[in-house]
């Protein structure tokens, strides 16, 4: 890349995604982020009543009655001198989907544990994803203001349960009402926190040297200050040594500990991460690393979102800059189609929040208005460039049902909503194999999708359906080349087809999937839809 500057910009992005389990407080770090970034000045609650200011990563009103977050936001913020692009993503595992579509956007991710349960179920399912993609991963043990497990219970539980070493860059002193504040290892500092506000960023942080016995003992008693040194002494004899080398690779994540509701150990977590994470990394295009300073322009689309905007019933691509600077004003090519255009209205976007941008670097995420050009996985890039990255792959859904709109006077409503929520990857539509788009079959990887197709069609295209759960479970994609006419199935087996037309198989039992391919010699069935 010829440009200095350019190159500069992309030096000081970072972006990570933010991932944990339901309810181990990720929203409530996330907008602690966002304060020391100077985004927001007042944290909201998403469980607060319906007066109360809300989260600014959850924006869809499903997701701020609910108090959980269904679709990942994009959020971006300056802190000393860096620019941080945080994907936040669902927690709950019935939108993982979603969540590992925005992992394939991010260059490393920060794992949050609640301190008094440890690893949980769908800490481990999205943990699979990041090892997948052997990214960086950060943990932040959160919820240190409650009575936690013992810390070294919580180090064996994330290296049994999740088969990563881990490395603690700081150490918590007491916990719940006895939290008095966590041991900085590297600089062997104690650093306590006072006169916080649950919503603001103000208070008075204290270091002390771990050699400064007096001011210790008077900050945290004599019984801590000797809990502390066996503590740290077991740790260093013990404890696998900090090689950055092995953090980069995904094969050792930092830990570190805090409490975001009381705002303690956020500032301090900020700045180790700044120093360990990756800078923009090379994503693939035909076998070949694209090197995101050295190259121009290109980007891949990696989530759709319809109606952001209420008022405007809009449909936004999310696309994450892989390499070079955006510039408004250019024309670039949508590999898919091969047409050639300017990206109309790109946007920073917090939240439901939108910045209207003229340029943007490598790192960044930016949303850019879809008049029904883009699908997830598609690259852009300039006119003269042919990149192309490897499409993300389609989850297998495992819930069906049959969707009938009530009102069958609002069947254009009912088939304009179905089909642009399916285009964001919410869910995924069928059809019965010989049938027309009269008989629509929904299939989603968890259930609750169901509840959140119904409230946005009832809330964003004023539809009411009805859902007839279906017994199937298991889905396969035929090859294209097989005539279905043809195929001697299971009494379970139902053939249908997705909205390209291409065929598939629905099973209630997996041992008719074998006793399919048996009867049917030369069928080949897939569990993924190929790209």
């Amino acid at each position: 890349m010829k440009d200095k500057n350019t190159a500069q910009e992309i030096s000081k992005r970072r972006t990570f995604a933010i991932i944990s389990h339901p309810d181990a407080g990720k929203t409530t770090l996330t907008e602690k982020f966002l304060l020391y970034g100077g985004v927001i000045n007042q944290a909201g609650s998403v469980k607060g009543k319906a007066t109360s200011k809300h989260a600014v990563s959850d924006w869809m009103e499903i997701e701020k009655q609910r108090g959980i977050s269904v679709t990942s936001s994009a959020l971006q913020f300056n802190f000393e001198d860096h620019c941080i692009n945080i994907l936040d993503t669902p927690g709950h595992q019935d939108f993982s989907e979603d969540t590992y579509r925005t992992l394939m956007a991010a260059d490393s991710a920060v794992m949050v544990i609640d301190a008094s349960k440890g690893v949980e179920a769908q800490t481990r399912k999205l943990f699979k994803v990041c090892r997948m993609r052997h990214i960086p991963i950060f943990t932040f043990i959160n919820k240190l203001d409650r009575d936690a497990k013992d810390t070294f219970e919580l180090m064996e539980d994330i290296e049994n349960n999740l088969g990563i070493e881990t490395c603690p860059v700081n150490w918590p002193v007491g916990s719940g009402k006895n939290f008095k504040g966590i041991y900085e290892r590297k600089e062997k500092d104690l650093v306590t926190f006072s006169g916080t506000e649950k919503g603001t960023k103000e208070g008075e942080e204290k270091y002390i040297s771990i050699d400064d016995v007096k001011a210790i003992e008077a900050q945290i008693g004599d019984e801590a200050l000797v809990e502390l040194e066996n503590e740290i002494e077991l740790l260093d004899g013990a404890g696998a040594e900090f090689d950055l080398e092995k953090v980069r690779a995904g094969e050792l994540t930092p830990v570190f500990f805090g409490s975001a509701l009381q705002n303690f150990g956020i500032e301090i977590f900020l700045h180790h991460f700044l120093q360990m994470a990756t800078l923009p990394t090379g994503r693939v295009s035909g076998g070949e690393v694209i090197d995101p300073v050295e190259h121009d322009f290109s980007a891949f689309v990696f989530k759709i979102q319809a109606n952001m905007n209420s008022k405007h019933r809009d449909r936004i691509a999310f696309m994450r800059i892989c390499s070079g600077k955006y510039e408004a004003d250019k024309e670039i090519k949508h590999i898919q189609s091969g047409r050639t255009f300017r990206l109309s209205q790109p946007q920073q976007l917090m939240a439901d929040e939108r910045k209207i941008l003229s340029e943007a670097y490598a790192g960044d995420i930016i949303g850019v208005f879809d008049p029904g050009v883009f699908s997830i996985g598609d690259t852009v890039c300039m006119p003269k460039d042919n990149v192309k990255y490897e499409g993300i792959p389609t989850f297998a859904p495992e819930h069906f049902a049959r969707v009938r709109q009530v009102d069958t006077m609002k069947r254009k409503q009912f088939v304009k909503g179905i089909e642009q929520i399916a285009q964001e990857g919410a869910i995924q539509i069928f059809q019965e194999f010989n049938s027309g788009l009269e008989e629509i079959i929904v299939g989603v990887v968890g259930v609750l999708q169901f509840d959140v197709l119904k409230f946005r069609l009832k809330n964003e295209y004023s539809v009411d359906i009805m859902l007839d759960n279906l017994p199937y479970e298991y889905i396969r994609w035929v090859d294209s080349d097989t005539d279905m006419t043809k195929i001697e199935g299971t009494s379970d087996m139902k053939k249908i087809k997705d909205m390209s037309g291409r065929p598939l198989l629905l099973f209630i039992n997996e041992w008719s999937v074998d006793m399919t391919l048996k009867r049917n010699k030369g069928l080949i069935l897939s569990e993924f839809k190929k790209n």
